[in-house]
C-alpha cells in the first residue's frame, strides 16, 4: 500500500521540488569531508593553544540538530558519528541567496556539508564560520521530537520517542535521536573485541562453522527448519556451534572459539530472542574447573576494557565480578533456596511428589533432570545476583558432558549466574564415543519428538570421537546477556539492533 504522507512531509517534498528547480540536487552522490566534528574542534583547540597558531579550515558534514535564525545570522548544530558542532552562518559570508536558501529550504534532520574556518563565539563555543554549504540528503519524515537538558554542564538529549515497540521497530529513528542508545552498541562492539583479544592472547584460534546443518545439536532447543531445493534436503539453522568445534579438537587444534549467531525456535522474553549472538570455546586438556577460572578471568578482562572497573550497577544492584567467583554445588543451592534435599529424591516420581507437596506444578512427562532445572530457574537463579557458579548437574539434561567419577548420574557441568540471569554454561566434555552413543540413544528413546531436550543421533560426530578427541573443557555464553549486564539494560531487545518482533496487521 502506498504511503500516505502527512502535511509536514508534503511540505518537505515541495522543498525537494524547489531545490531541483533551482538546479540543486537534494541527494548528491558524494560528500567532501575534511574533518570529523571532534577532529575539527581538537584541531582548533591545538591551534588556539599556540601563539600565532594557524587558522583551521574545515569541511564538516552531519545531520542538522538545531536551527536558530537571528536576522542576518543563523546558529545551527550539526551532528556526525563523532559528536556535535555548532555552525555559524552570516549572510555577508555566504551571500544573501544561499543564506535565505538555508533558512527557507533546510530543516531539522537534513544532512548537510558546511565549509569554513573554526573559531570561538563570544559565548565561548568552538564553532564553524560557514563560507559555503550544500545539501547532502533531504529529510522527508521529521525525526521524533527531542529536547536537550543540561546535566552537570553536559548537554543530554532526551528523545520523546519512548514507546519501546516503536523504538525497536524503527531502530534507525531510535538511534538518530537517542545518543545513549548509540552508546550501547558502541559498547557492545567493544565487548566483542575484548572477548576476541582475551582468547587470541591465550592462543585460541577463531574459526567459523556451518550455520545450515543437516543435524542440529549441542544444546537443548527446538531448531528452525529450512529446505535446500537443489539438494532436496531438509536443513536446520544451528542452535549451537558445539559439535563442529569439538570436531576441530579431533583434527589437532587445542583451543578454538567462534562468535556468531545461533537460532532457537523458542519464546521471546526479556532475556531470550530467537536469533542471538553466542561465544563458544573449547580447550584441550582442560576440565570444568579450569574453564571456571578462564570464565571469571575473561569477564573481568572485558569489564576492565569496557567499564574501566570490575564493580558496576545493574538495575539498582551493585555487582562485583572480581575473581574468584562463588562456587556452589547445585544440590546445595536447591536445598538453600527451595528446602529440598535432592539426595532424598533419586527418581523423577519422588522429586515430583515432593514438589507437589509444596504446591509446585510439574510436567508429568518431565525427567528428574528437567524437574531440577525448573527448580533452578524458578527459585535459585533469581537469587544469584553476585557472580556464582553452580556446578555438578544431572546427567539426563547434559548429554554432552562427562560424568563425575563414581557418580554416573551427575556430570561435570557448571552454569554461571550474575544479577539473577544465567550468563554461561560449560562442561568437562564427554569424549568417550561409546558413552556418547548411549546418551544419544537414550535421548532419542526417552523424549518425545517435540521435546526440546531431545538430542538427535549424530553419527558423523560419533565417527569423529572414534578417531580420538582429547579431554577438554567447553564453554558457551550469550553475548547479548553480557551486554545487558555491562550496559545496565533490563531487556535483551535493548542490546540487539533489530530484535525479533511479531508482524503487525497490514505488514508484509
Amino acid at each position: 500500500m502506498p504511503k500516505e504522507f502527512s502535511n509536514l512531509e508534503l511540505t518537505r517534498l515541495k522543498k525537494v521540488d524547489r531545490l531541483r528547480e533551482r538546479g540543486i540536487e537534494p541527494y548528491p552522490h558524494r560528500a567532501e569531508r575534511s574533518h570529523t566534528s571532534s577532529e575539527a574542534i581538537d584541531a582548533y583547540l591545538a591551534a588556539e593553544s599556540e601563539a600565532g597558531g594557524e587558522e583551521v579550515s574545515a569541511v564538516l558534514v552531519g545531520r542538522i540538530r538545531s536551527m536558530r535564525p537571528m536576522g542576518k545570522i543563523t546558529f545551527a548544530h550539526i551532528e556526525d558519528g563523532f559528536g556535535r558542532v555548532q555552525i555559524f552562518l552570516r549572510a555577508d559570508d555566504i551571500g544573501a541567496e544561499k543564506f535565505d536558501l538555508f533558512n527557507r529550504e533546510f530543516d531539522l534532520g537534513d544532512f548537510i556539508e558546511a565549509s569554513g574556518v573554526m573559531f570561538r563565539t563570544r559565548t565561548g563555543e568552538v564553532s564553524l564560520r560557514v563560507s559555503d554549504l550544500r545539501m547532502l540528503a533531504k529529510s522527508i519524515t521529521p525525526l521524533p521530537a527531542a529536547k536537550d537538558e543540561v546535566v552537570e554542564g553536559e548537554v543530554v538529549r532526551h528523545a520523546l520517542l519512548v514507546d519501546p515497540e516503536m523504538r525497536y521497530r524503527q531502530r534507525y529513528a531510535d538511534l538518530a535521536v537517542n545518543p545513549q542508545v548509540r552508546a550501547i552498541f558502541h559498547k557492545r562492539a567493544k565487548i566483542v573485541r575484548s572477548l576476541r583479544d582475551f582468547l587470541d592472547e591465550r592462543g585460541f584460534l577463531e574459526v567459523e562453522t556451518p550455520i545450515l546443518q543437516p543435524i542440529y545439536g549441542g544444546a537443548a532447543a527446538r531448531p528452525f527448519v529450512t529446505f535446500h531445493n537443489q539438494l532436496k534436503q531438509e536443513l536446520y539453522l544451528r542452535i549451537s556451534f558445539e559439535l563442529y568445534l569439538k570436531r576441530l579438537l579431533v583434527g589437532g587444534y587445542e583451543g578454538v572459539y567462534e562468535i556468531g549467531r545461533d537460532f532457537r525456535n523458542e519464546g521471546v522474553d526479556r532475556t531470550h530472542n530467537p536469533e542471538f549472538t553466542q561465544l563458544e570455546f573449547y580447550l584441550a586438556y582442560a576440565d570444568y574447573n579450569k574453564v571456571m577460572e578462564i570464565t571469571e578471568q575473561m569477564i573481568a578482562f572485558v569489564a576492565d576494557r569496557v567499564l574501566g572497573q570490575r564493580k558496576f550497577s545493574y538495575q539498582g544492584h551493585e555487582i562485583d565480578i572480581e575473581p574468584p567467583w562463588k562456587r556452589v554445588p547445585l544440590n546445595q543451592s536447591i536445598y538453600e533456596f527451595v528446602g529440598i534435599n535432592l539426595e532424598e529424591h533419586p527418581t523423577a516420581e519422588s522429586l515430583a511428589g515432593e514438589m507437589h507437596s509444596r504446591g509446585m506444578k510439574t510436567d508429568p512427562k518431565a525427567t528428574r533432570g528437567k524437574l531440577i532445572d525448573s527448580l533452578i530457574g524458578d527459585f535459585v537463579e533469581p537469587q544469584l545476583f553476585q557472580p556464582t557458579f553452580l556446578f555438578d548437574y544431572p546427567r539426563d539434561i547434559s548429554p554432552l558432558a562427562k560424568s563425575k567419577p563414581g557418580d554416573p548420574q551427575t556430570v561435570e557441568r557448571f552454569e554461571g549466574f550474575i544479577a539473577g540471569m544465567e550468563i554461561c554454561n560449560a562442561f568437562t566434555e564427554l569424549n568417550d564415543p561409546f558413552d556418547q552413543e548411549s546418551r544419544f540413544l537414550e535421548m532419542g528413546r526417552d523424549y518425545e519428538a517435540e521435546d526440546e531436550e531431545r538430542h538427535p543421533m549424530d553419527e558423523d560426530y560419533l565417527q569423529a570421537l572414534r578417531y580420538g578427541m582429547p579431554p577438554n573443557g567447553g564453554f558457551g555464553m550469550g553475548i547479548d546477556r553480557l551486554t545487558m549486564l555491562l550496559t545496565d539494560s533490563a531487556n535483551i531487545r535493548e542490546v540487539i539492533l533489530f530484535p525479533h518482533l511479531r508482524t503487525r496487521e497490514g505488514e508484509a
